[in-house]
């Protein structure tokens, strides 16, 4: 595939990437017009390459329903964490952007060159800011992070020990202002020391995929089968939020319910769990 390079100077790089504090001088991409899948959110999964079992599971469901409701995955294409979400998006039908610590002639790992193809067919994107021929150092990988951010609204992290370089990416989302989520994990693993600690330190905790949606302001959630309800006011508030709707202000005036019948409602959804809260009067189908 023609391999297309962008550069700092002729104003080729988007605007997300000129604006963090170091700028690659160009990139080279491989598949996708870079430009057009930054048109759609986009959301980074990071983690750990020793992945557990775990970990592995919320991965791929993440990856999956976010696919589902029109999110762009952003990896490493490392073992662990990150090639796990791009076969999830894959096997979702999405698109998904591998970021690498090499030059794109030399896909890292060389066992990974089947899912980089397969990256690219299904209308993702490869992206390095290094050229065909140059030798691949031990900083590239903590570089290759800060791309990674920088390509995304929101950064995930799902599993990382206490001292991963999965940590720096925490680090270059903190940086560039992005959104910064972690999964919280078992407290005698320690895959999950590292996660647990960066929600101690203010990360925001992930218990689904709605919970990123929300941090990112999308409203949409992820395909599932329609939520039904024999009571007619219940169904009511959940159509409204399979509709898209969130804002628990919002769902009480479009119900055109009285306050305490809708509480009422809510909360019997709720014991149920049809509906679960995402915090600040924000709402979610279960």
């Amino acid at each position: 595939m023609i391999v297309k390079k962008l550069t700092l100077l002729g104003h080729q790089l988007p605007e997300r990437i000129r604006s963090i504090s170091r700028p690659p001088d160009r990139l080279f991409t491989i598949g996708a017009n870079l430009a057009d899948l930054l048109t759609k959110p986009c959301v980074a999964i990071v983690g750990s390459r020793k992945v557990s079992a775990y970990g592995r599971q919320v991965t791929a469901q993440l990856a999956a329903e976010l696919t589902q409701a029109g999110i762009v995955i952003i990896s490493g294409l490392a073992f662990g964490v990150d090639s796990i979400a791009h076969r999830a998006v894959l096997e979702a039908g999405g698109q998904t952007v591998a970021v690498l610590p090499t030059s794109l002639n030399a896909i890292y790992p060389a066992s990974h060159r089947a899912l980089a193809q397969r990256i690219t067919e299904q209308g993702g994107a490869l992206v390095s800011e290094y050229p065909e021929g140059v030798p691949t150092y031990p900083s590239n990988f903590i570089a290759r992070n800060r791309i990674v951010t920088a390509l995304s609204d929101a950064v995930v992290i799902v599993e990382a020990a206490e001292r991963s370089g999965t940590l720096s990416t925490a680090r270059f989302a903190l940086e560039q202002g992005r959104e910064l989520l972690a999964v919280p994990g078992n407290i005698t693993s320690q895959t999950s020391v590292g996660t647990n600690n960066l929600i101690k330190a203010g990360a925001a905790p992930v218990t689904a995929a709605a919970d990123i949606l929300h941090a990112i302001g999308v409203t949409n959630s992820p395909a599932k089968n329609k939520h039904h309800s024999n009571d007619p006011n219940e169904q009511m508030i959940l159509d409204l939020l399979e509709a898209g709707e969130a804002d628990g202000a919002a769902l009480l005036t479009h119900s055109a319910l009285a306050a305490d019948l809708f509480a009422q409602t809510l909360t019997m959804l709720e014991i149920q769990g049809l509906v679960r809260p995402l915090g600040n009067n924000h709402w979610s189908l279960a």
